[in-house]
């Protein structure tokens, strides 16, 4: 009887490891389909292979560990009579395995990351015989502004791109670091009071891809987040025309005055003229004494 109680119970023991393995699997795997899994533009894609080429790099090193665990624990099992060698002390084939084997993958993994980070560089323009669209990225509390000198135009928490055309994005900040990124598209960096950094994407599908702020800041940071329509160049025209016949105009004064002011979960906005200079103002603002700087601060 007390047989047969300890194998149901084992059983159950089974089960319940099974079904939270199965769950966990599920898990880490529900976010195949979205984010940096599912690249969707050359700079993404690049970062991918380079996750997945690093990974099988380790399990190199990883999964004979594991066979070996487990060998080990089956050759000197209690019954097994293994022949003991209390006094054993060195084996040069060993030495040399254990020594070779990480040499060469710090060989391998430092040409791999020398030759990926020039390439990948984020400051690197993408070449392209299409011409660039410019996009000037302002992060604020708690929303992103983002400006296109060469259409004059602006919209807060929305961004447009067309497919196939390579996007210099110019970031800076009026509020704390934070930082840029859109998953699918590829790349991350950060935008810094006083400061310009760059970041160059393309998108190779049509498509709503999520970008967001993965830089804490703090009461609305997880409201910061803003969707990218990716269309075609005939598609991103029409909604650049569509834009610039809106309402709403952006001048210096009334960022300083009205956008710098704190907001949570902000609205999308469309800005059909932006004052000339805009940028550049926000940046000088923290580099240099301003009429905005005691105030703001």
């Amino acid at each position: 009887m007390s047989d047969m109680v300890y194998k149901n119970s084992l059983l159950k023991r089974i089960r319940t490891s099974t079904t939270i393995l199965l769950s966990m699997v599920t898990f880490f795997l529900s976010g195949c389909h979205s984010g940096a899994l599912a690249p969707k533009g050359q700079i993404a894609a690049d970062e991918l292979k380079l996750i997945i080429f690093s990974a099988e790099i380790m399990l190199l090193v990883v999964i004979p560990v594991i066979l070996m665990s487990l060998w080990f624990g089956w050759r000197y099992r209690e019954k097994n009579n293994a022949k003991y060698k209390p006094e054993w002390t060195h084996s040069t084939i060993l030495e040399i395995f254990w020594w070779t084997i990480p040499i060469l993958i710090i060989v391998v993994l430092g040409t791999v990351t020398w030759k990926t980070t020039h390439s990948l560089d984020p400051y690197k323009p993408i070449h392209s015989p299409v011409k660039p669209v410019v996009v000037e990225v302002v992060s604020l509390d708690w929303k992103w502004l983002f400006i296109y000198p060469d259409y004059k135009i602006a919209t807060i928490n929305y961004l447009h791109l067309p497919v196939n055309t390579p996007i210099d994005f110019k970031i800076t900040a009026a509020s704390p670091m934070n930082s840029f990124i859109i998953p699918q598209l590829g790349g991350q960096i950060y935008a810094m009071t006083g400061m310009l950094t760059q970041l160059h994407l393309i998108a190779n599908e049509t498509g709503i891809y999520r970008g967001l702020a993965t830089n804490y800041t703090g009461a609305g940071f997880s409201g910061m987040h803003f969707n990218t329509d990716v269309t075609s160049p005939e598609e991103f025209a029409k909604w650049v025309e569509k834009t610039q016949k809106t309402s709403g105009k952006l001048t210096k004064s009334d960022f300083w005055k009205k956008l710098m002011k704190k907001s949570i979960n902000n609205p999308v906005v469309y800005f059909s003229d932006v004052e000339e200079g805009l940028f550049e103002n926000i940046i000088r603002h923290y580099m240099m004494p301003s009429p905005h700087a005691a105030h703001h601060q």
